[in-house]
């Protein structure tokens, strides 16, 4: 496949942005002993099984993976669930790009159906203007971009191979 916009982050790049963003991670849930993880689809649940590995790599921290699928066009078509208990853990929820909050916001829905002891956002890249009131805790990337441009992360089903603005 063809990459067609400018190159914001290489594959070297966001790997240097992910080991920032574990050991935030890892800061912000030092005292914890069982993170879920919530990835939204696509792009966030391979962003999300990236850092899971990561951060277990480097910490006791018992991780749980879960994959959160969205309409992002219409995010009311179909209401996401999830199942598993979150009662009591520490939540991250995980997307590669907020662009205008609105998948980060109605991703938060099911989460709050339960009593977390703590929710967290992270998100490879930030686009710096928000039509909802979502601010990412953990950002690998910040970018002012104008509402015509589309920010893109590419990825191979295994990891992220690069951010591309359009």
């Amino acid at each position: 496949m063809e990459n067609i916009g400018t190159l914001i982050l290489s594959p070297q790049q966001i790997e240097l942005k992910l080991q920032r963003m574990v050991y935030q991670i890892w800061e912000q849930n030092v005292n914890q002993t069982e993170l879920v993880m919530i990835g939204i689809a696509q792009n966030g649940s391979v962003l999300a099984k990236i850092l899971a590995d990561k951060l277990q790599a480097i910490s006791p921290i018992k991780v749980q993976l879960i994959q959160l699928t969205i309409d992002k066009v219409n995010p009311l078509h179909r209401l996401p669930s999830i199942s598993e208990d979150l009662n009591g853990k520490s939540v991250l929820l995980v997307d590669d790009v907020a662009n205008s909050g609105k998948v980060l916001l109605y991703a938060l829905k099911p989460v709050l159906s339960y009593f977390p002891a703590k929710i967290n956002l992270a998100v490879l890249v930030d686009r710096k203007h928000k039509s909802y009131p979502i601010n990412p805790d953990i950002v690998g990337h910040s970018i002012s971009t104008t509402l015509q441009e589309n920010i893109r992360v590419e990825s191979d089903g295994h990891s992220l191979t690069g951010v591309y603005l359009n």
